[in-house]
């Protein structure tokens, strides 16, 4: 089975990638140098003389010293602290001891509702897992769920961001704003109220004691929010996607082991990338790098032969990870990736042995500039 993504760009004739480097169609062109293949990308991912660039770069520095930048933009021994500081939420032992029961808790309740209405949207499924995980981890615990997940959606479409007029982009940047005052009067202030009575072990806790101000919180539960629980939905649906329509590939994933599951969701995964273009910046005037991660993980010198094929069985080169480098490398690889393959696995695996589940709808396939990564919508399942 070939790549879904690749077979559609290549109906379109193009690839959807991003027209500009902070993340939106609309904006300024700006020049960046292309970096292909395995070895290319993953040695720009581990140079500590790069910093991130994408994914709204541009907003976090015109901020300034009015808040403090995300882990995701930090760099260095200032990255270095934070990132040993928050490895706690992350280690097998945690997703294990702490993550893996939630996931398991809340598939139970996804699948029962799916049993009781006889139908459902895989995507609308697996944003809730993901946000009831995530949110648990980030310490998003003291408001509405279902209101949030609607907030978080809301707020990550791409709709507006898509079209080119000034209008659209000025309705885009004020809808922005005012969803993202909701996320902090609804979501984030709660929580971080919450916290100062009683700290837990999560990471707006961590943050408070480290004298981040709200704002501060803010961004970092924005970045979290795009990491572990927008980037996951797609992934989950991606996967449930593939193993639906391919009957052979999913008797596989429910006859064998727990293991044997998560190695084929890293191959889905590798050959799905969600993200699809990483950007990095030297600190002088050089020209951004756009890391092509799809062309890196059909690199057939690290991949084997066939790369573009899912295969189960496949023959990596050495050092190379089941997921390739799906989720990144080097100081700024994605901390959360365990607990995003055991939400997949949990999930699949219990969706997959429902008697008579079955594809009603595929999903319709969009594009996320702010993510430069694919989006999978109104994936329609039913039990019959």
């Amino acid at each position: 089975m070939d790549a879904i993504v690749s077979q559609v760009e290549r109906q379109k004739g193009e690839k959807p990638r991003s027209k500009s480097l902070d993340g939106t169609r609309g904006g300024p062109v700006r020049t960046v140098l292309p970096v292909r293949g395995y070895d290319a990308v993953r040695r720009v991912l581990r140079d500590p003389g790069l910093r991130q660039a994408g994914f709204k770069a541009d907003l976090v520095e015109r901020a300034g010293r009015t808040v403090r930048p995300p882990i995701l933009f930090l760099s260095g021994e200032a990255h270095r602290r934070q990132r040993a500081a928050t490895a706690r939420f992350f280690t097998p032992r945690a997703v294990k001891e702490r993550h893996r029961p939630v996931i398991e808790e809340c598939c139970d309740r996804l699948i029962d509702q799916l049993q009781r209405r006889g139908h459902a949207r895989l995507d609308t499924m697996a944003l809730d897992l993901a946000v009831s995980v995530a949110a648990g981890i980030v310490g998003l615990t003291d408001s509405d769920k279902r209101g949030m997940i609607r907030r978080l959606d809301a707020f990550f479409s791409p709709a507006l961001a898509m079209r080119h007029d000034p209008i659209s982009g000025v309705i885009a940047t004020v809808l922005g704003q005012l969803r993202m005052f909701h996320f902090h009067i609804r979501d984030v202030r709660p929580a971080i109220a919450a916290r100062r009575q009683q700290p837990r072990e999560d990471v707006i806790s961590h943050l408070l004691s480290e004298g981040y101000s709200d704002r501060d919180i803010l961004v970092e539960c924005f970045t979290y929010g795009a990491a572990g629980m927008v980037t996951t939905r797609e992934f989950v649906t991606m996967a449930g996607w593939h193993l639906l329509e391919n009957a052979e590939l999913r008797g596989r994933f429910l006859t064998t082991d727990r293991a044997g599951r998560l190695a084929m969701l890293e191959e889905i995964l590798r050959l799905e990338p969600v993200v699809g273009t990483l950007y990095r910046r030297a600190k002088g005037g050089e020209p951004p790098l756009a890391l092509d991660i799809r062309s890196a993980n059909a690199d057939p010198e690290a991949m084997g032969d066939d790369p573009e094929h899912l295969d189960p069985d496949r023959l990596r080169s050495d050092r190379v990870g089941g997921a390739g480098l799906a989720f990144g490398d080097g100081e700024h690889r994605c901390p959360g990736a365990g607990v995003a393959l055991n939400e997949a696995e949990a999930f699949l695996d219990r969706l997959l042995r429902v008697p008579g589940l079955r594809l009603v709808r595929a999903p319709k396939l969009g594009w996320n500039s702010l993510v430069t990564g694919y989006e999978l919508r109104d994936c329609r399942i039913e039990i019959v």
